[in-house]
């Protein structure tokens, strides 16, 4: 499996998408600003977006995509495109973006009967199979119903915390599984420690006590994703510090690596 890392940031600014992951060439985690350095003919060959949440930097380039190439998946005949979210996220997207008023409502257009668009729900624990792709849907704890992904691969799991913040279950669940690598948001650094708190996100010293909770027998990547461009140095700082000096009698250093748009991963 191929992973391309569209967009990896927590806001715009020259350089810095936000937040998406393009799988193979057919399914989207995700669909922040990244999707917007697609072509039309990669954008087409999506059938399948998963959203972790409803906030804007994760489904901003959703309704554009749909738009840019709605004709050409009508003329070529291509089923509706899927897009697979919690409950409260479609209920989001209908009342806010695809309501006709911000947005067309494509699950309506060119009919209700054959939509460019259909959203599917799932649920936190459920397997989705889509694409030729195994995907569970992980818990997550942010301000609005929100998940994280984890797809099997060959090479073991790729795992996305998606925004969370102390997220136990997720380790649980996370502590069971054979990771290959492991993508986890650290949006704000420890002067906006506050701020971190408050919007459910996390900051150096939250993403200290959550990697704690990693089974001392379990070694993997760790890439930080959806820093704050205005604070992404700071952020870096302050994690290479904490993870320079082991909190713990017997600990070792976490293999903490940066994620950045452009890369790309074969697992």
């Amino acid at each position: 499996m191929r992973v391309r890392v569209l967009g990896c940031s927590g806001a715009i600014a020259s350089g810095c998408r936000t937040t998406s992951f393009l799988l193979d060439d057919n399914v989207l985690i995700d669909a922040g600003t990244g999707v917007g350095d697609l072509t039309l003919d990669e954008m087409a060959r999506i059938d399948h977006v998963l959203l972790t949440h409803s906030h804007l930097d994760h489904v901003a380039s959703l309704p554009l995509m749909i738009d840019a190439v709605a004709a050409r998946r009508l003329a070529a005949g291509a089923p509706p495109l899927q897009v697979h979210a919690l409950p409260g996220t479609i209920a989001a997207l209908r009342t806010h973006i695809f309501n006709d008023l911000i947005w067309p409502d494509f699950a309506a257009i060119p009919s209700v009967d054959t939509p460019l668009v259909r959203f599917v729900s799932f649920s936190v624990g459920e397997q989705v199979r889509v694409g030729g792709k195994a995907i569970e849907v992980l818990p997550a704890v942010h301000t609005v119903p929100a998940v994280g992904f984890a797809v099997d691969s060959p090479s073991g799991h790729w795992v996305f915390s998606g925004d969370t913040h102390r997220n136990p279950a997720f380790w649980d669940r996370v502590n069971h599984m054979a990771v290959a690598m492991l993508i986890i948001e650290t949006a704000f650094s420890d002067r906006e420690k506050a701020l971190a708190q408050r919007s459910l996100h996390l900051a150096p010293s939250l993403l200290a006590e959550e990697l704690d909770q990693i089974a001392r027998d379990r070694r993997f990547p760790v890439y930080i994703t959806h820093t704050k461009p205005a604070e992404t140095a700071l952020i870096m700082n302050e994690i290479e510090r904490f993870d320079a000096t082991p909190n713990r009698e017997n600990d070792v250093r976490h293999d903490i690596r940066w994620l950045s748009a452009g890369m790309e991963f074969e697992l």
